[in-house]
């Protein structure tokens, strides 16, 4: 990837320009590493974790499966 810049009348770097593909690329990995945070947040602070067949056993017991 050719990194291009948006520069202001002294030089400096101002903004990237970055091509629609490596953009949707870029939000879509953004997306991945987002997901995996909040998994692992998660995951330690869960108090304890339920199997799916106990869960499933347990609405049906109750009526709301």
């Amino acid at each position: 990837m050719a990194t291009k810049y948006l520069i202001d009348e002294k030089g400096r770097k101002k903004a990237v320009l970055l091509d629609i593909q490596e953009y949707a690329r870029l939000l879509g990995r953004l997306e991945e590493l987002e997901d995996a945070l909040d998994l692992d947040k998660a995951v330690r602070t869960a108090g304890e974790f339920w199997d799916y067949r106990e869960i499933r056993e347990e609405l049906r017991k109750e009526g709301r499966l």
